[in-house]
Parts: structure tokens; sequence; C-alpha cells
């Protein structure tokens, strides 16, 4: 179930978020009843973020064995040419 919360539970309830978090839920909070912020446990965060460290990781690699650049202009027609194929 999505848990959306408060922002002064992060403060009055820390423990109960914090348990939730380490379930594996993340934590929505709100201000003023507003989306603010999102608590998550770094374990979720690492899943969010390692593949996209990797990908780019990877494209560095890439990048020094290929001498050859593209502009802006480039990438987004050819991504526009594919999408609109």
């Amino acid at each position: 179930m999505i848990q959306i919360r408060p922002v002064s539970d992060l403060r009055n309830k820390f423990t109960e978020i914090e348990n939730i978090v380490h379930e594996g839920q993340p934590v929505y909070l709100t201000k003023n009843g507003y989306g603010n912020m999102v608590v998550m446990s770094l374990e979720a965060y690492a899943n969010l973020t390692d593949p996209i460290e990797a990908a780019l990781d990877e494209a560095d690699a890439v990048s020094v064995q290929n001498a050859s650049r593209l502009t802006h202009d480039e990438v987004f027609n050819t991504l526009r040419g594919t999408i609109h194929e």
C-alpha cells in the first residue's frame, strides 16, 4: 500500500517511517497537502540508480575508444526519426 504522510511525521514518527522504508516501501511526504519528497532505503535507491550508473560507465568506456562525436541536433534528429518510423 502506498504510504503518504505529512512531512511532520518525519520528525514526529521517524521510527514508524523508518520501519516502513526498511520493509522496502517508499514513503511519500507532503507539505501543505502537496507532494514534497520521497523517503526510501539506501537499497531501494541503489536499485534505481545502479543500472543508470552502469550504463553511464559503459558509455564512458565506449567514448574513450571512439573519437567521433555528435551534435545535439544530430542526436535528437536521429531519435525523432526512430520514434516516428
